[in-house]
This record gives C-alpha cells, sequence and structure tokens, in this order.
C-alpha cells in the first residue's frame, strides 16, 4: 500500500511522523473520511471545502490549494489500484514542542491514506441494525464546535466503548441539554408522520457531506424536512428510523433502547433514501 505523506508516495511501513507532531501529542489537526466509488471521489469538493472550514476554526493554514490536495488525493487512489474504497485525509499542526503552544509548530503535515473500509456487516442495511443510547454526552459546541473535524474524537471514542461493551455497534449521544446529537460516527435521521427531522448542528451534529445528500434527496423525493431538537421519546415513537455517515452510507435503525422502531424493520422510505443514494455516488464526485 501506498500512502501519501507530504507532497510524495511512500509505502505503508515507511510512512511516519515525528512523535513531536501536535497531531499524536494532542489531537491537533484535522480530517476527512471520503468515498470512492467505481473510480469517482464522491463530493470532493465538498469534502475539501469542509476541510478548509475546519482548518479555519482552529486557526491552521495549510499551504496547499484546494486543487493541489485534490490532485494528491485522486494521485493516492490510482497508486493504489482504488476503484472503491474509502480515503482517509488528514492534516497535522505539525512538529513542534512539548507544550500547547503552536508557535514552534514548523509546518503542518498532509497524509493521505485510501483503503478499503466496511463499518457495519451487510445484513445490517438489509434487516436494520439496533442501538442505543449511551451515558457520555455530545461535547458542548461553545466548548469544541461539533463542526470542526478535528483528530481528537475521545469524546465519541468513549461513547463507542460504552455501546461496544453492552454488545450494540452504534450509540445514540445526547447533547448536555439531553436532545439528541448524533451517533458516535453519524448523523441522525427520523421519519415520523411522512416528515424528516434531524438534529442541526447547534444541538451537537456535524454537518455531515451525507447528512447534506440525504437532505437533497428529500428534497428530490417530495419528502417534508426540517432541523429540531429530537429527544429520547421523539426517537422511541418515530416511524421509521435511520443514520447517515460517509462509511456507514445510508443505514436502517430498528430498534432503540430495547423499543421497536415502527414495526421492528427496516421502512419504505428509508428503502427510498437508500435506493436514491447509490444511483448518485457514481455521478457527483470527481473522476480519476
Amino acid at each position: 500500500m501506498k500512502i501519501y505523506l507530504n507532497d510524495q508516495l511512500v509505502d505503508a511501513d515507511e510512512a511516519k511522523v515525528s512523535v513531536f507532531d501536535h497531531g499524536l501529542l494532542y489531537g491537533d489537526g484535522i480530517f476527512e473520511g471520503i468515498r470512492l466509488y467505481n473510480g469517482c471521489v464522491f463530493k470532493l469538493e465538498e469534502h475539501l471545502e469542509r476541510l478548509e472550514y475546519s482548518a479555519k476554526a482552529i486557526m491552521l493554514t495549510m499551504p496547499w490549494t484546494r486543487q493541489e490536495i485534490s490532485d494528491a488525493v485522486c494521485e493516492t487512489c490510482r497508486a493504489n489500484g482504488l476503484k472503491d474504497g474509502y480515503i482517509r485525509l488528514v492534516i497535522t499542526r505539525g512538529v513542534g514542542s512539548l507544550g500547547l503552544s503552536i508557535k514552534n509548530c514548523d509546518k503542518p503535515q498532509l497524509i493521505i491514506i485510501a483503503d478499503t473500509i466496511q463499518l457495519y456487516p451487510k445484513e445490517f442495511y438489509e434487516n436494520g441494525l439496533p442501538i442505543i443510547t449511551v451515558p457520555t454526552r455530545r461535547c458542548n459546541p461553545a466548548a469544541l464546535p461539533p463542526t470542526v473535524k478535528s483528530l481528537n474524537y475521545l469524546n465519541n471514542i468513549l461513547a463507542k466503548i460504552e455501546a461496544q461493551h453492552l454488545g450494540y455497534q452504534e450509540a445514540i449521544m445526547l447533547n448536555d441539554q439531553g436532545y439528541v446529537a448524533e451517533c458516535t460516527g453519524d448523523n441522525v435521521f427520523i421519519i415520523h408522520k411522512g416528515v424528516l427531522i434531524t438534529p442541526s448542528a447547534s444541538a451537537g451534529a456535524l454537518k455531515g457531506i451525507t447528512r447534506d445528500t440525504a437532505l437533497e434527496i428529500a428534497d428530490e423525493l417530495g419528502i417534508p424536512w426540517r432541523e429540531a431538537n429530537v429527544t429520547r421519546y421523539d426517537i422511541w415513537v418515530a416511524d421509521e428510523l435511520f443514520l447517515t455517515g460517509t462509511a456507514a452510507e445510508i443505514v436502517p435503525i430498528v430498534e432503540v433502547d430495547a423499543r421497536k422502531i415502527g414495526d421492528g424493520k427496516p421502512g419504505q422510505i428509508t428503502a427510498r433514501f437508500l435506493e436514491a443514494f447509490r444511483r448518485r455516488v457514481c455521478v457527483e464526485g470527481t473522476m480519476l
């Protein structure tokens, strides 16, 4: 496998960064997860725009243009002979001193990994996924905005650990007000009486690229949608529920906190979203 590291492709076992890199020491950096479908990098421009927004939010000046990063992503995929897969694009603050100050960080590090991924087993897409709500709360947006896709995912990791210890693949995280924010790695959508509802970024949800795609699909299908504060009760009594994410794509949820969603099977509207999503993935992106 070839890894793109600071303007060159290197073998995976030679892809190394300094132990003084602030990305390692403090989680000081940003990333994007991007999908590749049949030689087409899905929504690459949107991902790179969000990357730039994250960089601006944490005051990280990137020395590369958007086109240079786009070319590097495509080059990495071609070097690994990939037509379908998952791309992890990472930018760290760079090498610095053993302290929080960024003044001594010399230059950002660019890392691109192109590989395969399967977040959930295939049967969950066909039969639906059961999930739970976990105790760990989503970080308050005033502390660390969820719209910044930073390298520090410990908040989400702790919630994931809690879910896995109880035998679940995924979990809902609430914000400090008790409203639904998101899952550990996915955005949450409920369908109630024909209306699509999802938490807003102010509630602690990431502005997901696949989330935005789901809202576009809702418009395409003529399904009304809105952002709103969502409670656990709203989840329990929803007619349908699904999650979205770059790695997860669109996955139906059939049970939350031991309560069946609808009749306990993936819903018909969810199936329409998944079908529409699969039609889009090879036409909305950047060809290698």
